[in-house]
């Protein structure tokens, strides 16, 4: 996917909402092991790669996603991080979405300039459930960054966070079931209160995906289709746009860039049912889809 940056592969999996990981989940079938972590060869340098013509291949106000299949703050990774810093502060005309399950070790992890925070890092914790809601977001909460946020998935257990939108701070929940094997069920129920609690702060909830067991009304519902997942998402009107979130971009002299100059997502017919519409970055143009009618 061209929104994903993954700098670096593998992980360790360091709590219940690891226990059926996606990535090693997806490894395994490709006869790999994910608790190996390495340094990716052609992806590392993905923000700053160029085209033929001298541009970058990355536009302006585009949101790159961090670290999909790894954590950019475990410890494992410390050797490699500065180099992906730097990638990040000359890029000052793109969004960064770090997520992260050890929100303990970022202030450690912060580059010595980082001050109040960049204007261009989106940070997230996960929680998976209200243990982890419990543990992370107040360390979520104390920490120097511009733009927050909390990715609930996969969403295994219900989560109340209220007394933590209170403080004004999260600009955008998203949540989403688990997938693949071993998959536990996302109850809607548990979707519906974590959306009225964002109504009511004004905060964006964007449900992105069922997962693969979906409980709604007492009735289980099993999509392992990812494309079925997002369509029910969206189709279950839980999407909400609270405040907008305003992103203080800059070319390579410093100036401002103005929203009319970035990044304009474009979509496809299939693309207006999908849960993550309000989240994604648009179609990439790589032309697979045609290739695929094609087959």
């Amino acid at each position: 996917m061209h929104d994903i940056w993954n700098p670096w592969h593998g992980c360790v999996k360091c709590s219940e909402g690891c226990d059926h990981c996606y990535m090693y989940f997806l490894d395994r079938i490709r006869d790999q092991d994910g608790s190996h972590i390495y340094k990716t060869k052609t992806g590392f340098r993905k923000p700053i790669q160029k085209d033929r013509q001298g541009r970058y291949k990355i536009q302006s106000g585009e949101t790159l996603r961090v670290c999909m299949t790894s954590d950019f703050f475990l410890e494992e990774a410390d050797r490699w991080r500065d180099e992906a810093w730097d990638m990040m502060r000359q890029r000052k005309d793109v969004v960064f979405f770090l997520l992260t399950k050890r929100p303990q070790r970022v202030r450690e992890c912060l580059p010595f300039d980082w001050g109040g925070g960049w204007e261009n890092v989106f940070f997230n914790v996960t929680c998976e459930n209200q243990r982890r809601a419990d543990e992370r977001i107040p360390v979520l909460l104390e920490l120097p960054f511009k733009h927050k946020g909390i990715m609930c998935a996969p969403f295994i257990g219900p989560v109340s966070m209220r007394k933590y939108l209170e403080s004004g701070q999260i600009e955008r929940v998203k949540c989403g079931g688990e997938n693949y094997g071993g998959a536990r069920p996302c109850y809607f129920d548990w979707v519906k209160s974590l959306h009225r609690e964002c109504m009511d702060f004004n905060v964006t909830f964007c449900f992105i995906e069922t997962g693969t067991v979906f409980v709604k009304d007492g009735r289980t519902y099993r999509m392992p289709d990812k494309r079925v997942q997002s369509e029910m998402a969206y189709k279950s009107g839980m999407n909400f746009q609270g405040k907008p979130m305003e992103f203080a971009l800059y070319d390579d002299w410093g100036y401002p860039i103005p929203k009319e100059h970035r990044h304009k997502p474009q979509f496809r017919e299939r693309c207006d049912t999908c849960g993550r519409q309000m989240v994604c970055n648009g179609c990439s143009n790589c032309g697979n889809c045609e290739k695929k009618k094609r087959w």
